[in-house]
């Protein structure tokens, strides 16, 4: 059942891992090696199909040398709640 628009939910967290790993050079293996995962789980997040744990985004993060929200980036906006 979806029900995103119950919650003001977009179509989820967006990102520029591709990008940032093509500008440091890495392949997909190079860089799921870097961060211990797998190459696949590198692709899933490229293709938008997983989005990665909290403790892997801040590792992406440190790697690449930029904040977290420079890789994700979430269309979500405030609005009111079930509650509210």
């Amino acid at each position: 059942m979806q029900i995103d628009w119950l919650f003001g939910w977009g179509d989820g967290v967006k990102n520029r891992l591709r990008d940032l790993r093509a500008e440091h050079g890495f392949s997909q293996g190079a860089l799921a090696m870097a961060l211990g995962v797998s190459r696949q789980t590198i692709n899933a997040v490229e293709t938008d199909k997983y989005d990665p744990s909290l403790p892997l985004a801040l590792r992406m993060a440190k790697l690449f040398g930029v904040p977290v929200d420079h890789i994700f980036l979430d269309d979500w906006t405030p609005g009111e709640t079930a509650n509210g």
